[in-house]
């Protein structure tokens, strides 16, 4: 199984997921998500393996969803899921899979329980916060 990331060229969190998986020796499959949508079987696939619910990854700022009424809590998970069909920014992201799991990688270091071995520090976040140092440890 290879690597792939569900990934959104203009989100700082996903370009920083992808560099560090490029880091730690990865060239993953890039799936660019709002060019080619999901399918609902995808969507209910990625959910299940990261232990997601449409609600816990739904995006909710800079995406629709307050717009269209999405962030009542009353609001079916089946009906989000349709929502997000129709408006693919609505998924949350980056969304990485590799053997070892299926993760929202959001704050970016979550990419680092998927991968064999770290990347060489010295690595930061997309907010500069040091997620490795210079020794290679991983930092908090």
């Amino acid at each position: 199984m290879s690597t792939v990331i569900h990934h959104n060229p203009d989100c700082g969190t996903s370009r920083n997921v992808l560099a560090i998986l490029r880091a730690a020796g990865t060239e993953p499959v890039i799936v660019d998500y709002l060019a080619t949508g999901w399918t609902r079987g995808q969507l209910l696939a990625l959910f299940a393996a990261a232990d997601l619910t449409p609600r816990s990854a739904l995006r909710t700022t800079r995406s629709p969803a307050a717009e269209l009424g999405l962030l009542d809590p009353k609001v079916s998970d089946a009906a989000l899921l349709e929502a997000m069909l129709v408006h693919p920014v609505l998924v949350n992201r980056p969304i990485v899979c590799t053997p070892k799991g299926v993760r929202l990688c959001r704050p970016s270091e979550t990419v680092l329980d998927l991968l064999d071995h770290l990347p060489p520090g010295p690595l930061a976040k997309e907010d500069g916060t040091l997620i490795i140092d210079a020794k290679g440890h991983r930092v908090a």
